[in-house]
Order: C-alpha cells, then structure tokens, then sequence
C-alpha cells in the first residue's frame, strides 16, 4: 500500500468497564502525518493527532475534507490550538460570515478530535444535552450530548453562546475550572470526571440588536474562557485581501478580474454592515455562490440579482439600497479598468 497517499491505523484491543461488567472494544488509532492540511499550519507541536485514541466508532464523528482556513497573518489556527493544550477552551467572537464555525472543524480534523456541535440559539432541551431517562423507572438512561462528550472526549462546539440558557451554563461552569467534572443531577448527581481530551470551543456573535436573543455571557464562564479570539472579514472597505480574489475566482470559476469586482462590492457591503447601516455582511462563501451564477455566462449585475441582493433582506428598500451599492462600485471598476 501506497504511504503516501493513505492513513495508517492501528487497531488495538482494551477493556473498559461497565454497569454490567467487563467489554471489549476496538479502538482505531489514526495517525495523520500524511494529512495535507497539516502541512499548512504549526500545529502538532500544541496538538498531536497520534496522540488522540477514541473508541472506533466515534470515527464519523471527526469531520473529513475541511478546506483550508485563510486568515491575514493571525495563525488563528495554530492559536486555537495553543489554547486547548493550555487551557482545554476557548472564545471565538466575530460577525457572521468570518469563518469561525469553519476554522473549528478544520482543528477538529487536524487534532483529530470528533465533534460534538451544538447550536445554543436552537430550543435545545436540558434533556437533549445532558440526559435522560427513556420508558418507565430508572433503568435506561441516555446521556444528552455534553454528557457524552465529557465521557469520551472531543470538542464540544458551543455555537451562539450568548444564546445559551442560564441553567446550561451553570451546569457547565464546574467543568470549565479546577474541578474538572459535572454533577449530573438528572441521574442522582452522578459525578462525571471531564475526559483528558474533552476540549471547548465557544463562538459568538458580537451582543447587539441584530442578533435577537443575545446577551452578554455570563461572568462566571466568561472567566472561565482563558483565551479570546475576534474574528474579522478578509476584505473590509478598501482594504481587499488579495488571497479573497484569489479564492473567489478559483472556486467561482470566473476570471480575476470579475472576482475583484465581487470581492470590493462584499468589502463595500460589509462595511455598511458594520456600521449598522445594513442587516447582513457577505461571507466568503457568498461571494462564491455569486461567482459560480456568473460562470455560467451571467453578468455580476445580474448574478448579484439572483445571490447576494436578496438574500441581504426580504425588504424591498434595503434590496434597493444593495443594489445601488453594487451599481456604484461596478461602474468604479469599469472606470478604473479604462484608466
């Protein structure tokens, strides 16, 4: 077998031990040297995927083909990382769009940890996260989803946590510091001890208007959060990251001169929005989807009709308001291109 081109595992046999006695179990041992995205990033020496042994079924829960995340010089990759081994969690904080849901499957894959997501701004039940009992009496219990990834390990990605119900996070405070452990109270206050790679990452929006439900976290797990990184578009205003243009035409298919029109209509829009003059600032992947129409021979005008104008608002006025903003920077592209 081809080295290059494969993973090489490892199957070794363990007991662990259960309510009902001894069970054996197989765990896979994934080494990723060969990984190609870890070629890309420093990040070995803060997390060593040879290192991390899960049982082999959790093996489908560690996320696969995760593109590369490009940033401008901040290696939030390699930070992130710092910020497991240091302190097992950490804050991530940025408009929606800048790629923070992104970057945690992609250290995910290269840490080699599978993936517990939870979405805080969803009516997600106490029960669906730590717990319960299912049929009558107290003999069949189902762990929630943090419950499960105390026990065994991973990443638990909060996302929206300003959206996060009080009671979830007082529950989730005795994890977070020395103690290491939770109470789990649904099953007569069992005690369970926080697994050695059991990581937390939190991602939020900045607390305003726009984002209904938030709030600013709670001060006992903002304390809690050791590391705090903010997160920002490539290309805002007049400052367009080339490395932006770059993807929009390879992944658009269009030519790059047309993607550099995109991009500074996206660095335009987003610097509207965060001066609150527009609901919504394009993502990276918007800009994409605004490409790939016009590969197909539409203009970006038009393209802009069918993608990212509408999907800004369903309010006709602030369409108008994207629309005149796409105009005006198009026709400055046109202008520049004569001269």
């Amino acid at each position: 077998m081809d080295q290059n081109n494969s993973l090489i595992s490892s199957t070794n046999r363990t007991k662990i031990n259960s309510d009902k006695g001894n069970l054996s179990m197989s765990i896979s041992k994934i080494k990723k040297e060969t990984h190609a995205l870890s070629k890309m990033y420093d990040f070995k020496k803060y997390m060593n995927s040879a290192e991390m042994v899960f049982p082999e079924e959790m093996d489908e829960m560690i996320p696969k083909d995760t593109p590369p995340y490009l940033d401008n010089g901040e290696h939030y990759v390699e930070r992130i990382g710092r910020a497991l081994k240091f302190f097992k969690q950490c804050a991530l904080i940025g408009p929606s769009g800048t790629g923070k849901t992104h970057i945690v499957y992609l250290v995910a894959e290269l840490a080699g940890l599978p993936m517990w997501e939870i979405n805080c701004g969803l009516a997600t039940s106490v029960f669906d996260l730590f717990g319960r009992y299912v049929g009558l009496g107290k003999e069949n219990w189902i762990d929630g989803l943090i419950t499960g990834w105390c026990r065994k390990g991973g990443i638990l990605y909060l996302d929206e946590a300003n959206m996060m119900k009080q009671d979830v996070a007082t529950k989730l405070n005795p994890l977070l510091d020395q103690r290491g452990h939770m109470v789990l109270t649904e099953k007569d206050s069992e005690i369970i001890h926080r697994h050695k790679h059991a990581y937390m990452i939190i991602s939020m929006n900045p607390v305003s208007s726009e984002f209904a439900g938030t709030k600013p976290i709670n001060a006992a797990m903002r304390r809690r959060m050791s590391v705090w990184l903010n997160f920002d578009y490539m290309s805002v205003g007049d400052n367009i990251d080339e490395k932006e243009i770059v993807m929009v035409s390879k992944k658009g298919g269009i030519p790059m001169i047309d993607a550099e029109s995109i991009v500074k209509v996206g660095a335009k829009l987003r610097q509207e929005y965060k001066m609150g003059d527009l609901p919504y600032g394009p993502s990276v992947g918007d800009l994409v989807n605004w490409a790939k129409v016009c590969s197909d021979g539409v203009s970006i005008m038009e393209g802009g009709n069918e993608t990212l104008i509408p999907m800004t608002s369903d309010d006709p006025e602030v369409q108008d308001e994207v629309r005149h903003i796409v105009k005006k920077v198009l026709e400055s592209q046109t202008l520049s291109k004569k001269v």
